[in-house]
């Protein structure tokens, strides 16, 4: 296809609130939504943010990238970790297949973004990950005074969203998407390209800080709050903006409107690490009485043998002889604990005594080859309903606040597709059964180049006919 091919991509958007809820206040999306094709995205296991943009920019799920979350433990420490970023990224993202093609890209954000990559014919800005403005996060290094200026001075990565300053986080939310916006037209406007990508973080912000004040099925919605129409309000103001840089896209650019993932409403954080203890598999030196990270709580080691973090889902280690530093798991037995744990697990039940619809993965099965510093299991608590909780010293195994701040919402496995081309009406035709894997080869088709033998994605042939 000679057509430039764009995407606009939303972070945390669920089907549920932007196809049956907000749409028809949404005059622009409606407008791609009507004349294009639509339907659900299913996301990669975990549905996290990173690695899912990855998982979609590559087209090869977390195993190969062994990228399993935000954070990652340090190789068999017990304590030391680290934040993934660009560097962890070893496999070619669609616009490095691109570049060796002599084709140009922009690429606004997409995570992980930092620090940003030196690729020939594309020009880059870096992700909510960039510790501030002040950090070198350009390709090309001068691109950043143009990215400055563009927004008024001032570019806004992320947000403070884990805080009870809801109108702090309203303020700045707005602020930062604006700002980003501004910065995605001027790059589409001034910068050649054939393919052009932003990521939005703002939508995963506002479902995380104010889920609770617009969604009467959460257990704390209170009717009438002031945020009641707050996702209405940030919805509308970026389908004005979506408008506006469709509009300067032009009739030879085919636009995408994707997400990563979903977002649905929090019901609470189960306790891993404590639920663990009274299963046998933790011992303490001292049992903390007051919230402690597990990294800092006094383990004994030589008398623990699995160990989980908290997070959207649980990851959990085994504590095994040879490999981590005070093993007491016989390697031999390894499997049959696995297996043993993740009994116990499905049996969980939440705080009413209601059977938890709990779900367990072991990464090599689940992915047929992961690389990395994997977790022996994964744990999805009530279909990912409860956040894990990696804190101990609580009262009970289930918490109603986020053991790491204030957060309305969790992730769900179900993001959104549209796709819209200027020059046709495809009458709302709907799109089945796709996965976020199935954009990179099929983003390579549309703009005329190979994709690698071992995507794990397939090319969405009905974005064809």
């Amino acid at each position: 296809m000679s057509k430039r091919v764009a995407i606009i991509g939303l972070d945390s958007v669920p089907p549920e609130m932007m196809f049956d809820k907000l749409l028809d206040k949404l005059p622009n999306i409606k407008r791609m939504y009507d004349r294009g094709i639509h339907g659900d995205l299913e996301t990669c296991n975990p549905p996290i943010t990173v690695p899912a943009w990855m998982v979609m920019m590559t087209g090869k799920n977390p195993g190969k990238l062994g990228i399993y979350g935000f954070r990652h433990r340090r190789g068999f420490s017990y304590s030391d970790g680290y934040i993934v970023n660009s560097t962890t990224v070893k496999e070619d993202t669609v616009w490095q297949m691109l570049s060796r093609q002599g084709k140009k890209s922009i690429v606004l954000g997409v995570p992980p973004g930092y620090p940003p990559k030196a690729i020939e014919d594309t020009e880059i800005v870096s992700c909510f990950i960039t510790p501030g403005q002040d950090k070198q996060f350009t390709n090309p290094p001068e691109l950043k005074q143009e990215v400055l200026a563009a927004a008024g001075g001032k570019y806004i990565f992320d947000v403070t969203f884990r805080t009870e300053d809801r109108e702090a986080i309203r303020k700045e939310l707005f602020e930062m998407t604006e700002k980003r916006f501004d910065v995605a037209e001027y790059l589409a406007k001034t910068k050649p390209w054939d393919f052009f990508i932003m990521h939005e973080i703002g939508f995963d912000r506002l479902h995380h800080a104010f889920w609770k004040f617009f969604d009467p099925k959460h257990p704390k919605y209170v009717k009438g709050n002031q945020y009641e129409n707050l996702d209405e309000e940030y919805y509308k103001m970026v389908d004005d903006r979506i408008g506006r840089l469709v509009k300067l896209f032009g009739e030879d650019t085919i636009t995408f409107i994707v997400s990563d993932h979903g977002s649905k409403g929090m019901v609470g954080a189960f306790c891993v690490n404590q639920w663990l203890e009274q299963q046998g598999y933790i011992s303490f030196k001292t049992r903390p009485t007051k919230m402690t990270d597990i990294d800092k709580a006094e383990v004994d080691w030589t008398k623990t043998k699995a160990w989980g973090w908290g997070g959207y889902y649980a990851r959990i280690f085994f504590n095994v002889k040879g490999r981590e530093p005070t093993g007491v798991v016989e390697r031999k037995d390894l499997e049959a604990e696995k297996k043993k744990l993740s009994s116990l697990i499905m049996s969980i039940k939440d705080n009413n005594g209601k059977q938890m619809k709990n779900v367990v993965f072991e990464p090599d099965q689940l992915y047929g080859r992961a690389i990395g510093d994997k977790p022996d299991l994964m744990v999805y608590f009530d279909d990912l309903n409860w956040r894990s909780a990696g804190t101990v010293g609580h009262d009970s195994l289930y918490l109603f606040e986020n053991d790491t701040g204030p957060d309305d919402s969790v992730h769900s496995m179900m993001g959104i597709f549209i796709m819209y081309d200027p020059s046709k009406n495809l009458n709302s035709k709907i799109l089945k059964n796709a996965k976020i894997e199935d954009m990179a080869p099929t983003l390579l088709k549309m703009l005329g180049v190979p994709s690698v033998d071992d995507m794990d994605g397939h090319v969405l042939s009905e974005v064809f006919s």
